[in-house]
């Protein structure tokens, strides 16, 4: 099982959005909020994904689609 971390930025239409909890629902995969900041027009959360690494590329490319901007956190350190 792969743990790999991701910062995720939302647009701001999506902000009222479950998107992480909907991520854990389409995916195979576990979500782990690390770190939010969630305002009423931006938003951003460092989040660990567990999972197979196939699910886990997946649930990337689904954030994506939900509009999200989704980076590596560099050697995947949330401290």
């Amino acid at each position: 099982m792969a743990h790999l971390r991701f910062h995720i930025r939302f647009p701001e239409d999506k902000i009222r959005e479950p998107i992480i909890y909907q991520i854990g629902r389409e995916y195979n995969v576990v979500t782990d909020v690390r770190r939010a900041d969630v305002r009423d027009t931006t938003g951003w959360a460092d989040v660990e994904l567990s999972g197979d690494t196939v699910e886990i590329e997946r649930a990337v490319v689904g954030l994506r689609a939900k509009g999200c901007v989704v980076d590596p956190i560099e050697l995947n350190v949330v401290e």
